[in-house]
């Protein structure tokens, strides 16, 4: 896969840093994943689309092997990011 893949990362830093490893969900603007009921919108890109997460894939990579960055725009507003957690909770039933 070529070009920037924004990923919203779940793991914690201290997580991150000794395993090499992040947890999280891809995002996307495919418009399709407006009828989605587990893709998450969190605002528009920079290209003007909707972006959105997809809570139904969580995923997990070595950061240091793909030479993952932060992303440009930074961090989650928190009211979304609480969002993103309880739709992701719907399907891994972490706690009730």
């Amino acid at each position: 896969m070529r070009d920037m893949h924004p990923f919203l990362v779940l793991s914690p830093q201290n997580f991150n840093d000794k395993t090499s490893l992040v947890i999280g969900l891809p995002m996307t603007t495919a418009a399709y994943n407006a009828d989605n009921p587990f893709a998450v919108s969190v605002g528009k890109s920079k290209t003007n689309k909707v972006s959105y997460v997809l809570c139904h894939q969580p995923k997990s990579f070595d950061w240091r092997a793909r030479r993952a960055k932060h992303h440009p725009l930074g961090m989650l507003d928190q009211s979304l990011f609480r969002v993103v957690c309880e739709r992701l909770n719907q399907i891994v039933m972490l706690h009730e």
